[in-house]
């Protein structure tokens, strides 16, 4: 993770220094050139002015003067929002999990890792092609059940999404799976669409599978910094997001969006992708990933 973040963390951490750098006394005008930088940082601008505000309230509270302790203050601000509403991913027996993004972030991939480490626990896992827009990801999702040698259900390219659902229910359970794994089509142009394929997904897991515990990962691609939160806000509003899965991690220097991802949606990062390998999408941890972040070797 340490090398996997070695872009943001120059990019947020050499904003700040160059920043601080420049001043010796703690005025309005280093908060307002630390703002521009957490800003360019792709912290976003609502979440950048947050910070800097509750900086500039504690500051003038535990009357700080000197500017490396505000790089202090300004970590474990940073720290505190990345752990804010931190829980586990607790998965029990039988769960279905939705993997909702738009197409190119990363998101059947992302269910082909996921596969693997639920297998790698002793986890029975069942794949159903929901995206059934594109004939490629279907395809795309056959190798990685081939290559994690699970089972998958899968229906003709533009087929009813919501059937392909159905049939991966009745699946999972003549399987005894403990976990069903849903790719689904990432199609944002026509929001309206994709609100009504998603409620008819949903109606079909509670009529099928009520007994089921349900999660709903949104995956977002790291590299294209505040557009991933736009995103985010969009399926937000169409979907009932339980968790995050942010991808790309390690080739960009956008890496600052999870820290406005976390403060304005309210929704925890569940895995972030920190390389290509099969087991390099790790479990969110806010302690180790804001180390990682700031340079604090563990």
């Amino acid at each position: 993770m340490f090398e996997g973040l070695d872009k943001t963390r120059k990019n947020i951490l050499g904003g700040v220094e160059n920043v601080l750098s420049v001043f010796t006394v703690i005025d309005d005008e280093l908060f307002d050139e630390l703002e521009e930088a957490l800003i360019l940082a792709d912290i976003g601008v609502e979440t950048s002015m947050s910070i800097i505000e509750e900086l500039r309230t504690k500051a003038k509270k535990n009357r700080i003067t000197d500017v490396e302790s505000l790089k202090t203050l300004l970590i474990e601000e940073i720290t505190e929002i990345l752990k804010k509403d931190e829980e586990p991913l607790n998965l029990s027996s039988p769960s279905v999990m939705l993997v909702i993004g738009v197409n190119g972030v990363g998101k059947t991939t992302t269910i082909g890792k996921l596969t693997n480490k639920y297998k790698r626990e002793g986890k029975k896992v069942v794949l159903a092609a929901a995206d059934t827009f594109r004939a490629a990801a279907i395809d795309q999702l056959e190798i990685w059940a081939n290559r994690n040698s699970v089972d998958i259900i899968k229906h003709q390219e533009n087929s009813d999404p919501a059937a392909v659902i159905f049939d991966g229910i009745k699946a999972a359970k003549s399987r005894n799976a403990d976990l069903l794994i849903c790719d689904t089509a990432g199609r944002l142009h026509n929001k309206k669409n994709l609100m009504e394929e998603l409620k008819k997904i949903y109606r079909v897991i509670e009529r099928e599978y009520p007994e089921a515990h349900q999660e709903v990962l949104l995956v977002l691609d790291a590299t294209t910094g505040q557009n991933a939160l736009q995103q985010a806000k969009i399926f937000k509003e169409a979907a009932n997001i339980t968790g995050i899965v942010l991808t790309k991690l390690d080739g960009t220097a956008k890496g600052g969006i999870i820290i406005a991802i976390k403060n304005e949606l309210n929704v925890p990062v569940r895995y972030i992708g920190v390389g290509e390998a099969i087991d390099d999408l790790q479990p969110f941890n806010a302690e180790e990933f804001s180390k990682a972040l700031f340079g604090i070797k563990q």
